[in-house]
């Protein structure tokens, strides 16, 4: 199941937009729906400007999410990303990635995600260049690239990494899949599903529309058509 997730059209609602105090009831709204991925953005402060969670909160939900038969897709914007692997890994994690341009040893953090049994991913800032990641797409799950500058949800989708995400397709191999992160909605979606790109973050346009079921339904909707 992880590996076919990985390479198939998924949506992963970030739990960043969602409503804290209906956390349970809005990871099983969305699973309900036929979600499989649901994304958990962690912030320091430092890395970027914002923070957010820790393993703590990983873990609440862990358990519902793989009881649904999905995975918990953690997305570490953080300094010094591997000193955490092992405590996000041990709350349930089943994908991690991290961010190249805060990974002073990227090859030794990527294995250190993998000797957990996570899948290991790198993610790229909308200005970071696809070269930042050549040396090591043999040794990732997943490459993310960003759409937005990270820190906050709800902010626009950033066309102009379009090309850049339509590049990291031809580089990639077949099996290491592709995610995009940042401004994904029912305006935007059309455009990221013409990259290549089948994994898709959505924070604000699922858990902040009024109905996060009806609004993951409608986004998969249109993954489900290129299917």
């Amino acid at each position: 199941m992880n590996d076919e997730l990985l390479t198939s059209y998924q949506l992963a609602p970030s739990i960043l937009s969602a409503d804290f105090s209906r956390l349970g009831e809005q990871v099983a709204m969305v699973m309900e729906a036929g979600v499989r991925v649901i994304h958990v953005d962690v912030m320091d402060g430092h890395f970027v400007p914002n923070i957010t969670i820790g393993p703590v909160v990983a873990r609440a939900i862990s358990g519902q999410v793989h009881q649904a038969g999905g995975v918990l897709d953690v997305h570490l914007m953080i300094e010094n990303p591997e000193r955490y692997v092992d405590a996000f890994a041990d709350a349930g994690a089943d994908w991690i990635n991290v961010h190249v341009e805060a990974c002073v040893h990227l090859n030794m953090t990527l294995s250190l995600i993998h000797a957990t049994g996570c899948k290991a991913g790198v993610t790229l800032n909308p200005a970071t260049p696809l070269a930042a990641m050549q040396e090591v797409t043999g040794d990732i799950d997943y490459a993310l690239m960003m759409t937005v500058n990270p820190g906050f949800s709800g902010q626009e989708f950033i066309s102009s990494v379009i090309p850049k995400i339509e590049r990291a397709r031809h580089l990639l191999p077949d099996h290491v899949g592709l995610q995009v992160d940042g401004g994904v909605g029912v305006d935007t979606v059309e455009a990221a599903l013409d990259t290549g790109a089948n994994l898709f973050v959505a924070g604000s346009a699922v858990f902040g529309a009024p109905d996060p079921a009806a609004a993951a339904k409608e986004l998969m909707a249109s993954m489900a058509a290129r299917a």
